[in-house]
């Protein structure tokens, strides 16, 4: 029976066993039959019951509950998005190799692209995913290996044309849809390769779990994992338990978290202190029809540009009363980040300016407090500007 995403989240990822609750698999080996048993689990596949670094059951519902999401044949993950995206680009490149890029990613993976990956000799061409064709211009026919978008990009939420992505031949595409979720948009179902999720955002929801997961072809998936059980940056057991409790209220809490985040987008655009205010799913956006088009969900994260700089921002910041100064996202608590002293601060003023990370920008992460609280909380913050 064809279902709608709503509900796979909750019949998704499951063994078979009646327990309406995961079980927790803490084992880190397991004995085996013998010699010949022993062989085959060692050499086979992401075979279970030899070691938890090659497979463990628990990593493995949840593994097949995010392929189910996104519509893959297969999902690995990992121990952070950060060990998913090291994982899959040293698993697909090595030296010589090309890698187009947009600039305005999330900063550590610009940073590990342009540190590690320089060092190893896999060169990286960085364009501008908004505009259109920049991708497939980019690409060095019989050199590129990967081209790795990030949409709606961190902090910015700007977007990249999933169709377009999807249309080009030769190296994998990757696509980082963190900001999404998988009730938000599918990138696979526009030809895409492989999506990829920092899980311990929204899918997780708690901010209780540190997961990374990929999901695509199998034989792509697995052609990662044999590379991953070297690499080593395995999701725990625990903290994919804690993913697949989160993916069963996925559904309500992106609905609701992207409804407020609309409500407080709308409402602090004629705030008179507030330059900008950018989410998907706002009339304003520059790319809302884009949005519209690709997307059942616009996200849970708005970027909210004010007067004044970081002492401004500093000053909000310290008058907030409800909503908490964290560096996560898709939580159910609302965060406020200045994104040019936290989660890019290691970037240079160019590379900022490349990906418009401004000292007055803040990125708020809603929550599911009541949307009208919020909205007092942070127009009460804005007050104090004067």
């Amino acid at each position: 029976m064809t279902q709608r995403p709503e509900t796979t989240a909750i019949t998704s990822g499951r063994d078979g066993s009646g327990s309406l609750a995961p079980g927790l698999s803490t084992s880190t080996v397991w004995q085996t039959g013998g010699l010949d048993d022993t062989a085959r689990r060692a050499t086979g596949a992401r075979l279970s019951g030899l070691y938890s670094r090659y497979s463990n059951p628990t990593v493995a519902q949840f593994e097949a509950a995010v392929a189910e999401l996104e519509g893959a044949e297969s999902a690995l993950a990992f121990a952070s998005g950060m060990g998913a995206i090291a994982s899959v680009v040293l698993a697909l490149c090595g030296t010589g190799s090309h890698v187009v890029a947009q600039n305005n990613v999330y900063g550590a993976t610009l940073s590990f692209l342009q540190g590690p990956c320089r060092r190893f000799g896999i060169e990286t061409t960085f364009v501008d995913g908004r505009v259109p064709g920049s991708f497939a211009a980019a690409v060095q026919p019989g050199r590129t290996v990967l081209v790795i978008a990030e949409t709606p990009s961190n902090p910015r939420l700007a977007l990249t044309d999933l169709s377009e992505l999807g249309t080009i031949k030769g190296p994998f595409t990757l696509v980082d849809s963190t900001m999404a979720t998988p009730l938000g948009q599918r990138p696979l179902d526009f030809g895409v390769d492989l999506v990829l999720h920092s899980a311990t955002k929204g899918i997780g929801g708690h901010n209780d779990a540190l997961l990374g997961v990929v999901a695509g072809e199998r034989d792509l998936i697995d052609a990662i994992w044999g590379y991953s059980v070297m690499h080593g940056a395995v999701a725990s057991p625990h903290d994919a338990l804690n993913g697949l409790r989160g993916i069963r209220t996925l559904a309500v809490r992106t609905e609701r978290q992207h409804a407020t985040a609309l409500h407080l987008a709308r409402g602090l655009e004629a705030h008179p202190r507030v330059t900008s205010v950018s989410h998907p799913f706002l009339e304003s956006h520059p790319q809302h029809s884009l949005a519209r088009a690709q997307m059942r969900m616009g996200g849970t994260v708005i970027a909210v540009e004010i007067d004044g700089g970081t002492e401004a921002c500093r000053r909000v910041i310290d008058s907030l009363r409800l909503v908490r100064p964290a560096t996560s996202f898709g939580g159910p608590e609302t965060l406020v980040c200045h994104p040019a002293t936290s989660t890019h601060a290691g970037l240079s003023p160019e590379e900022l300016a490349a990906m418009d990370v401004t000292e007055g920008l803040l990125r708020i992460s809603v929550g599911l407090e009541h949307p009208d609280d919020l909205l007092a909380d942070i127009a009460s913050a804005l007050d104090t500007l004067g």
